[in-house]
């Protein structure tokens, strides 16, 4: 019930009364009221005037699990929340989730973790009350050796979705750094449970820095957060609300083909290395090409300076520029 009023009360521009409210959902008065208590006790600014309703004055940055689901506008993706103030993982606890059966687009949001990491077992800093810790839960009927691909279709629809809410240019460092002005704002980490012939379930966790004005001196150089960037607070819900509806449209795209054919002109546009010298690390010696775009299995392809032309594997070796991190 306190998921749909929240949607009533921010579709309304005018008041909307209680007995609208009652008659719409079938409560009483009281229950009514009750809910508009508790939203008030969670931080949001309510009028309530006789003989006219209620308001909504103004949403503060709430993270809860009616906040979320009020928020999306999919079919499937984010439809199912599960919120925790404080856990170790988003990616444990949605790993759990698939093992227990839950559905296709189950999405696990945190307000902090306590063992959050990233690509190859690095740590992911989870701060409590000021960035986006979430994990998204997939049954694709697809292949075991399609589901890495998924990675960049997240990346794309997370770059989409910031620049949906805010005015930034965002781009992608190849295969799923979302980066704004040459330094990393978004990490994310895919995990799939499979056989030989089918994927049981595959997990994206996402890890978006959002209010932070400050990082630690080891990364300070190469990360930065939306509030560094746009010079003002950013409200976490919209912002997962608006990536989850990139992702549900971007992933039926990638649906149709079973690769990321349908996707590779939209994330090569985005694509910060584009054009221009890497450095590819972790095959034999390092060597320097020039980045071209990605193909339909989302692999990076570059150009070697002897003109050779080949594929760059995501899983064994890493992209960055010549002179520092893009």
């Amino acid at each position: 019930m306190k998921t749909e009023i929240l949607k009533m009360l921010r579709e309304t521009e005018d008041y909307i009364s209680g007995q609208q409210i009652c008659e719409r959902l079938d409560v009483s008065r009281t229950a009514v009221w009750k809910v508009i208590r508790q939203l008030q006790d969670e931080g949001y600014q309510i009028e309530a005037v006789r003989n006219r309703g209620y308001r909504i004055v103004d949403i503060p940055d709430v993270m809860t699990r009616e906040e979320l689901e009020s928020r999306m506008r999919t079919e499937w993706a984010g439809r199912n929340v599960f919120y925790y103030p404080e856990t170790d993982s988003t990616n444990l606890r949605i790993r759990q989730l698939g093992d227990e059966g839950a559905p296709h687009g189950t999405l696990a949001v945190a307000d902090m973790q306590t063992a959050g990491r990233g690509r190859r077992g690095r740590i992911w800093e989870s701060p409590a009350g000021s960035s986006i810790y979430m994990s998204l839960l997939l049954r694709p009927d697809l292949l075991p050796g399609t589901a890495p691909a998924l990675t960049l279709v997240m990346a794309c629809s997370v770059a989409e979705g910031i620049m949906d809410c805010e005015d930034v240019k965002v781009q992608i460092k190849w295969p799923n750094d979302v980066i704004i002005n040459g330094k990393k704002l978004v990490g994310i980490l895919t995990e799939m449970s499979s056989q030989v012939d089918y994927i049981d379930h595959v997990v994206i966790g996402v890890g978006i820095n959002v209010n932070m004005t400050g990082f630690p001196e080891n990364i300070r150089e190469t990360a930065t957060s939306l509030r560094i960037e746009t010079g003002h607070k950013v409200k976490r819900a919209p912002l997962i609300a608006a990536v989850m509806k990139r992702f549900e449209e971007n992933y039926e795209i990638f649906l149709q083909t079973g690769d990321m054919s349908g996707l590779a002109e939209k994330y090569s546009r985005m694509l910060v290395n584009i054009g221009r010298e890497v450095l590819v690390i972790g095959a034999k010696e390092p060597y320097k090409a020039y980045a071209l775009g990605i193909d339909r299995d989302g692999e990076l392809l570059v150009r070697r300076e002897d003109g050779a032309e080949e594929k760059v594997y995501a899983g064994e070796v890493s992209v960055r520029g010549v002179y520092g991190y893009v």
